[in-house]
């Protein structure tokens, strides 16, 4: 898995500039997707992000579903002076791991395209305006989040690190001794 992620990364950061269609998570089960996730590493053509990538750490991101099917997103995204947080609710779609958010002049779509539900995730945000398009991959670590892992919260905080298209990485915390990790 060491050598899949980032080559899987590399290939949907290549699908991002071709402008392909972007896969779903095949028969995606919210139950087992609702948690916290810890952000290893971003990758963005948003002028925002890039402005803000050099000060930015690595974050959390806790997700939850209504009961109606949406998504609840929840970001906690440290930076150098103060934490920013942010509260998004998608809409479901009409495909399972799609999402959708729509303001004034804007849409978001947020798609699920890989997990396996206890490790990592990728996601796939393109936000649709008239001002500016964009759109982001986040890969997601569920190894090091606090509700599967409470005593790894620690090295949450450390700096992400800058370069590039705005493609930031950051390993996460250092392994915790007597932890067991269980195979989905």
């Amino acid at each position: 898995m060491t050598v899949a992620l980032p080559s899987l990364a590399l290939a949907l950061l290549c699908l991002l500039w071709a402008g392909a269609e972007v896969p779903v998570q095949p028969d995606f089960d919210t139950e087992k997707f609702a948690g916290m996730w810890y952000v290893t590493a971003m990758a963005s053509n948003c002028s925002v992000f890039l402005k803000m990538k050099d000060g930015m750490k690595s974050s959390i991101t806790t997700i939850s579903f209504t009961p109606e099917g949406d998504l609840a997103m929840k970001l906690v995204w440290p930076l150098l002076d103060k934490c920013q947080k942010f509260e998004l609710l998608f809409q479901q779609s009409r495909q399972a791991g799609h999402y959708v958010w729509s303001a004034a002049q804007e849409k978001r779509d947020l798609l699920v395209v890989e997990t396996d539900y206890g490790h990592y995730a990728i996601l796939h945000e393109a936000h649709h305006s008239e001002t500016e398009p964009s759109t982001a991959l986040q890969l997601l670590s569920g190894c090091w989040s606090g509700d599967r892992h409470p005593q790894l919260r620690e090295g949450m905080g450390a700096p992400m690190g800058s370069g590039g298209w705005a493609l930031h990485h950051h390993p996460g915390p250092p392994p915790v001794p007597n932890v067991q990790y269980s195979e989905n």
